[in-house]
């Protein structure tokens, strides 16, 4: 994970992404702008029918009755809470929607990322700017920057209608706008720095969580709980640290321009006071200043608010922008091979860095078609590299790798080619659901009677035993089962593919002799035209190989 603090990308980037982002969100963002506008008319509609109806209480304005004044400030009370109930609904509904289409995009593109790109960010990291990064962005969009339309139009709006009753007075009013500026131009650069040290050590905080979850088993047998623990407690203490550095330098701000607001209304009531003792003004112009003052002075308050959304806005715009420089596999149709599929490397070197020791060096080999070949080797010795260049995960640093046919046709080996192997990788990679919702990832067509085969080639014909069947549920990681069970759901799975390759990474490690041996014998004579690879330490594999390559 990137534990430094990121560049601050220069504005014009921001906005333009911002920019371009909000295209897929114009609907909300409008919808909510035309509603803020309606609630500003309605506010300054109802300040306006407050004054005529007092002028006319009070007999000095004789324009309309006093009850066309007071049932046309009704009608604009009830036109205010509506808008209000209308507003929350549009953000609530279009809201979530908004914010599950960027979730979906970026989960779409760092699935289709390239897995070295991807590997340089941790899990707890990616799942934290995927969830709350992606909610402040589109939040940002769709309610934020309406709000501030809205917020706008209201000062706006305030300020002419307080012009038109008494022009020194507005002038008066608003003469702290510019000091505001001022400050929130220094405030939020100051702000900006201290919200990235709160979200990086957040994401910091979620990856620790979520590794201790998933690594309760080996924290509990080294009784390292207490440990861990502490680690956390330690990054919970840094993120406290960074908060209230943060809502300190936030509540010094705020305090200086509320002092300066203050200011501000006290000089409009004690004004109007003295216009209102010498019969300059009225009762009813008294009390639309006292409400237009505030109409003014509020819209400020709430630009001083909007200084932290922008920030955290920003924020979490560079740290998604991040995630888009993580460069993408390669996209378009699927490059699929017919007939009796093999592998040949020539002169492949590969090093995973610059600087890092070459794994493979210069690397010639060749799975003919139609083989089963054993891959062995001493730990370290490149099988596990061998495998992810075979399954394009990465690419060589030199030399050539591809497939071909007993037809002489030849595909390069990359994302798109991937389509042409199944693969069992080690370990337990059940997902959690049922049964079939694991077997339908090898293949989403795939009907009960193949599932059921496929089942039964991989030994795993205990399916047929549980209450449920097919519809037994595993949990996370294939929960509920044991590892023998949940090896032979995964090669269930991979038989479900129906690619010519079957690519087998010590997938039979937790069987016992006689299930191996009885597993590879029904693959072998099941799945015949198929090109075997079996990534193995187990001698029992190598009875039925025709080739063995061992790496040093």
């Amino acid at each position: 994970m990137n534990e430094s603090l990121p560049p601050l990308s220069s504005l014009r980037m921001l906005l333009r992404w911002l920019w371009n982002s909000w295209r897929g969100y114009r609907l909300q963002a409008i919808l909510n702008t035309v509603i803020g506008l309606l609630g500003v008319a309605f506010d300054l509609a109802f300040v306006w029918l407050v004054k005529v109806s007092i002028d006319t209480a009070t007999r000095v304005d004789n324009r309309m009755t006093l009850t066309v004044s007071i049932s046309l400030l009704v009608l604009t009370a009830m036109l205010q809470v509506g808008s209000g109930l209308l507003s929350r609904w549009i953000k609530a509904t279009l809201g979530v929607r908004a914010q599950n289409a960027m979730q979906r995009a970026f989960f779409f593109r760092l699935l289709g990322s390239e897995w070295r790109g991807l590997r340089q960010f941790h899990s707890g990291d990616l799942l934290n700017r995927i969830e709350r990064d992606v909610s402040d962005v589109v939040v940002f969009l769709t309610e934020s920057l309406p709000s501030l339309i809205t917020t706008i139009a209201q000062f706006v709006g305030a300020f002419c209608v307080l012009f038109l009753m008494h022009k020194r007075l507005a002038i008066i009013v608003i003469v702290v706008t510019p000091i505001f500026l001022l400050l929130s131009k220094i405030y939020m650069h100051r702000m900006r720095g201290l919200s990235h040290n709160v979200r990086n050590t957040e994401s910091r905080i979620q990856s620790t969580i979520q590794e201790g979850l998933q690594h309760s088993l080996v924290l509990k047998t080294l009784e390292r709980v207490s440990y861990v623990t502490h680690r956390l407690s330690l990054l919970q203490r840094e993120l406290r640290q960074h908060v209230v550095v943060r809502t300190r330098y936030a509540i010094f701000s705020a305090g200086i321009m509320n002092f300066g607001f203050a200011a501000g209304f006290l000089l409009a009531f004690v004004w109007g006071i003295d216009d209102l003792r010498f019969g300059l003004i009225t009762y009813g112009t008294l009390i639309a200043f006292v409400q237009l003052v505030s109409q003014i002075q509020g819209p400020v308050r709430t630009l001083t608010r909007f200084v932290p959304v922008f920030i955290g806005a920003f924020t979490a715009t560079e740290r998604l922008m991040e995630l888009e420089k993580i460069p993408l596999e390669r996209r378009g149709h699927r490059q699929t091979i017919q007939g009796q599929v093999g592998i040949r490397l020539e002169n492949v070197s590969f090093r995973y860095t610059p600087t890092s020791r070459l794994i493979l060096d210069r690397f010639h080999y060749t799975f003919a078609p139609n083989t089963v070949t054993a891959i062995m080797g001493e730990t370290g010795a490149g099988k596990t590299t061998l495998i992810r260049l075979l399954l394009a995960l990465v690419r060589p640093t030199e030399g050539k790798a591809e497939l071909f046919n007993d037809a002489g046709e030849t595909v390069s080996i990359t994302s798109l080619s991937r389509c042409n192997f199944s693969y069992v990788p080690q370990g337990n990679t059940l997902v959690s659901g049922t049964i079939r919702d694991n077997l339908l990832l090898g293949n989403p067509s795939a009907t009960e009677a193949e599932m059921y085969e496929a089942l039964r080639l991989a030994s795993a014909t205990f399916v047929e035993r549980l209450p449920d069947g097919l519809d037994a549920r595993c949990g996370e990681q294939g929960d509920g089962l044991s590892e023998g069970q949940a090896q032979r759901l995964s090669i269930a799975r991979a038989l479900l593919r129906r690619s010519p390759i079957l690519l087998l990474d010590e997938a039979t490690s937790a069987l016992d002799m006689e299930t191996e041996a009885t597993v590879i014998r029904n693959i072998m004579s099941q799945q015949k035209g198929r090109t075997l690879i079996f990534i193995t330490h187990r001698p029992e594999v190598l009875k039925y190989c025709t080739h063995t390559l061992r790496l040093q």
